[in-house]
């Protein structure tokens, strides 16, 4: 799928909108005095307090902004919200402190995180457009970035490592007249399926599929599809082995 760049940039500096109805498109993703104020308050008082009174105080208002809020879920400290009305949760989820949850779009579904997820401490979900989708029990360790041009899904029991990079999308670069940030972005989306685990430093570009129970190596590149059952290390990665297959 091939798409115009959001160009943020421009965006800022559109002389015809307020700063106000800029930061209100950027981050709240809705206009209105009541959505601004509602979004404001709650992140001023409760966003940075520590300890359980910010644990408490959190779980029982950041509802108040997301789409939808399971039973049982935990925020850390300094979780940033953007678009926080496409953020739906399941139950029993926990987001550890400074993770950012970016569902901004302007008619995408946003980010979906499944029953029983862990996203680790300075994780970042970005949606520029796209979709994220965690189905249940993904284990996202801390340091992971995720990028959705169109979607990214990760399939029941994912353990993901620290410092992995999923990118759901890129520039073209065809032309040369003008800069790859100017050209076409493309984004075929990103799956992978359940019960996969990647290694830390692991980075699984645009268009790969990752079949069931995979296991790919410290560090790989992922740049194409995985079959099902595999271990695949290097850059890019390669088969090595299938997991069904008996050992010698």
């Amino acid at each position: 799928m091939a798409q115009k760049t959001v160009e943020i940039q421009k965006e800022l500096h559109d002389s015809k909108k307020s700063a106000l109805q800029k930061y209100q498109e950027l981050i709240i993703g809705k206009t209105g005095f009541w959505s601004l104020l509602k979004y404001e308050m709650i992140m001023l008082f409760t966003s940075w307090v520590p300890g359980a009174l910010g644990l408490v105080l959190r779980m029982k208002l950041y509802p108040l902004l997301l789409g939808k809020v399971g039973r049982n879920v935990t925020f850390g400290q300094n979780v940033v919200l953007r678009h926080p009305h496409k953020i739906r949760i399941g139950d029993n989820v926990v987001i550890d402190d400074n993770v950012v949850l970016d569902a901004k779009g302007q008619n995408n579904e946003g980010i979906t995180i499944g029953d029983g997820v862990f996203i680790g401490r300075n994780t970042i979900l970005n949606c520029k457009n796209g979709d994220i989708i965690f189905n249940d029990n993904v284990n996202m360790g801390f340091n992971c970035q995720i990028f959705s041009a169109s979607k990214v899904e990760l399939g029941k029991n994912a353990l993901i490592a620290a410092y992995c990079y999923l990118i759901g999308g890129t520039h073209t670069f065809s032309r040369i007249d003008v800069s790859p940030l100017e050209q076409e972005r493309k984004s075929d989306g990103i799956m992978l399926k359940e019960n996969i685990w990647l290694g830390s430093n692991v980075q699984v570009m645009d268009g790969a599929t990752i079949g069931r129970d995979c296991i790919i190596g410290t560090s790989a590149v992922v740049n194409d599809n995985i079959p099902d059952y595999s271990i695949a290390v290097g850059i890019p990665a390669k088969v090595i082995r299938n997991r069904k297959e008996e050992t010698v």
